[in-house]
């Protein structure tokens, strides 16, 4: 394996600008896109073939790897969880100052609806209603058929599936923001495969990745349209088939282009925002208008029932009950779909995160949306068992066999059906466009090489992704309908299975070495300020003076001052003590373009190494108000912090004096030289 900082230097967030390359990823795009547009043109001619194909690849699948979905399903479950709570929980997914973009509300809101779609309304119902009735193992309609339905639908929609999005997401937040690699999977891949992610084995991780990606996305679209088309005759009488199922594909794509090349704060966030809103009347409603009590205690019981028999169901693989078909329509396909998805909503969640720490994000990956979530089964599911239960035998069948109606039909049981249901469309489409404006964003990221981070690529690509998914989406659709997209989303989920592991081993090498890094700031002895007050003249400081420094608020011209006078000597003077002992070091300073003072970096180049970069950077900062009266001019001052590799070290050294300036620095080489023998002491490989 190979360590990320053995092969690539990480700029500091304020150096300037290292040119990248930009544009189209012509390889994946080109790839990727002929294999989508084959796979669709085949299903549109060779319907049946291309069934039988799916279905004979999905048994083989089945049968040999079926154990392999659930041991990397709890592998990458228990990995997270170990992230989180470990001393690598409080690294930041960017520098060490970045904080979050997004209040909690709206971060919540578009995580839930970016990995969520319309699929939740669509087997909310359904699936408790199915698993009361044919349970995988034992007899059906008893109260223990009943308890286990809707835990399976929580164990389907619950934690191990949002993990696998919490190791996408933070692996990729934690490379572009902190690392400064591109926002994108080759980039989680670089400790195990080093420079190769840039040629045709990080090529291959992306192709993999989009095909693998608009499969899922597709399969939600597709559950989507038919649940549309029925509500639309349920409501108006439009007919349900192909030529409305079009139609309902045209206009979602329509208004995914829309949003999407609005970008995420116009767009994305805004629907996410309304669609969560939304979701939570009609969940309250359905509360409120049925059977409350019962509801709130169903509730409670299946949080009981779901935290005592996730140990064992999680890696249940039935080896002696052997419910084939049962595990090909759920679990394995959960699981594979959730893997589908992580590459899409990991790098979206990604995008969205900056500033957070990997504890935050992790925790918050794992409850915000499985919150909501559980509460929307419960109430949903539980609503519908009791309905059956209750001796309404047909509701049952119908919810079985014909699940795209089976919400509408939980509606129906309730007063002001017409309302509920008009909002249950619209709901329902708004989780079909921020599902499919999110995935076009996201594989324009896959098929482009954008500049920065924040850069989704070139509009075209969005609109080109929006319109393939929807192309892909009605091909699956003619095929054989929802089964036939939930058997290829098995299929593509498998080859990134496999990439995912990867990507669990190169995030804790990645952290392993943070964790170096620590290890070596503890082993060395730092000079508190107070014991290096000496001035050039070897005079100590006295505490006058002292305080005099911590209630200064210097301007911008004081900051240059000092900057020629002290910082650029002091700085100059360690590069030519360290080149005259044979020390490849070097001196750069830029202009600041806020403040127009030096911004100075200093850079000790060391082969094979990881290198050691100390910068002086200006900050221009409001002056407390607590010292308003102590100051003249303008309501602000100027700060020189110290930038190391991994951001701000939190403190200002304007008013060092030399000596003072050259210690600090030399705390930090020391240290950077510390966590170089740790790293590369045998034994901690």
């Amino acid at each position: 394996m190979t360590d990320i900082d053995d092969q690539h230097s990480v700029p500091p967030p304020h150096d300037e600008a290292v040119p990248v390359r930009t544009g189209i990823n012509r390889p994946v795009f080109v790839v990727s896109s002929l294999v989508i547009v084959s796979i669709t043109a085949w299903a549109m001619v060779d319907r049946e073939g291309a069934d039988t194909v799916i279905g004979n690849v999905v048994a083989w699948i089945s049968a040999a790897f079926g154990w392999w979905y659930f041991l990397v399903a709890t592998a990458i479950l228990l990995f997270v969880l170990f992230i989180a709570v470990s001393r690598y929980g409080k690294i930041r997914l960017g520098p060490d100052h970045s904080r979050p973009k997004y209040n909690v509300f709206t971060w919540g809101a578009m995580l839930f609806a970016a990995g969520i779609g319309i699929d939740l309304m669509f087997f909310s119902v359904s699936e408790p209603v199915t698993q009361y009735l044919q349970p995988p193992v034992g007899p059906g309609e008893n109260t223990e058929a009943a308890r286990q339905a809707v835990v399976w639908t929580l164990f389907h929609y619950g934690i191990t599936g949002w993990a696998m999005y919490a190791l996408m997401g933070a692996s990729l937040a934690y490379f572009a923001y902190r690392r400064g690699l591109p926002l994108s999977i080759r980039s989680a891949l670089y400790p195990v495969i080093g420079k190769r992610v840039n040629g045709r084995v990080g090529d291959t991780v992306e192709i993999a990745a989009v095909i693998g990606t608009i499969f899922g996305i597709a399969t939600s679209l597709g559950i989507g349209v038919v649940q549309l088309n029925f509500g639309l005759h349920f409501m108006f009488g439009l007919p349900e088939g192909t030529a409305m199922q079009i139609a309902l594909i045209a206009v979602a794509v329509l208004m995914a282009t829309i949003s999407v090349v609005s970008g995420v704060d116009r767009g994305i966030r805004r629907l996410s925002e309304l669609n969560v809103i939304l979701a939570l009347g009609l969940m309250l409603f359905v509360l409120i208008a049925g059977k409350t009590r019962f509801l709130l205690d169903a509730l409670v019981m299946n949080v009981g029932d779901y935290i005592s028999r996730f140990p064992s169901m999680t890696l249940d693989t039935f080896a002696f009950d052997a419910p084939t078909e049962w595990l090909n329509a759920w679990t394995l396909f959960f699981w594979a779909w959730w893997i589908a998805w992580a590459p899409f909503v990991g790098l979206f969640l990604a995008r969205i995160s900056r500033g957070r720490t990997l504890r935050q994000f992790i925790a918050a990956v794992l409850t915000i949306p499985f919150a909501f979530i559980g509460i929307w089964i419960a109430i949903f599911g539980n609503a519908a068992l009791s309905i059956v239960v209750d001796g309404n035998g047909d509701f049952g069948e119908t919810a079985m066999t014909a699940p795209e109606s089976a919400f509408y039909s939980l509606l129906d049981q309730y007063p002001g059906v017409v309302f509920s249901a008009g909002i249950a469309t619209f709901t329902g489409l708004l989780f079909y466009v921020t599902s499919a404006d999110s995935g076009a964003l996201v594989m324009a990221k896959f098929t482009s090489h954008p500049h920065d981070p924040e850069d989704d690529g070139p509009a075209w690509t969005r609109i080109f992704w929006a319109v393939a998914t929807g192309l892909l989406t009605l091909a699956m659709l003619l095929v054989g309908g929802v089964s036939t997209l939930q058997n290829a989303t098995i299929i593509m989920g498998l080859p990134f299975s496999f990439v995912m592991v990867l990507i669990m081993a190169g995030l804790h090498r990645a952290l392993r070495s943070e964790g170096l890094r620590e290890d070596s700031i503890r082993a060395t002895l730092h000079s508190s300020l107070s014991e290096r007050v000496t001035t050039e003249r070897g005079v100590q400081r006295t505490w006058r003076q002292r305080v005099a420094r911590s209630l200064s608020y210097p301007d911008r011209d004081d900051l240059a001052r000092y900057v020629d006078s002290v910082a650029r000597p002091a700085l100059q003077a360690v590069v030519d003590e360290l080149c005259e002992r044979d020390v490849d070091a070097t001196l750069v300073e830029n202009i600041e373009p806020d403040t127009r003072v030096p911004h100075i970096d200093l850079t000790v180049t060391m082969a094979g190494n990881p290198p050691f970069r100390y910068q002086l950077w200006p900050e221009r900062t409001p002056i407390p108000s607590f010292a308003m009266r102590s100051s003249s001019g303008d309501a602000v001052y100027y700060r020189l912090e110290v930038y190391l590799t991994e951001g701000s070290q939190g403190y200002d050294v304007m008013g060092y004096g030399r000596d003072q300036l050259i210690g600090d620095v030399l705390d930090q080489y020391e240290r950077h030289i510390e966590y170089l023998r740790l790293r590369n002491t045998p034994t901690m490989e």
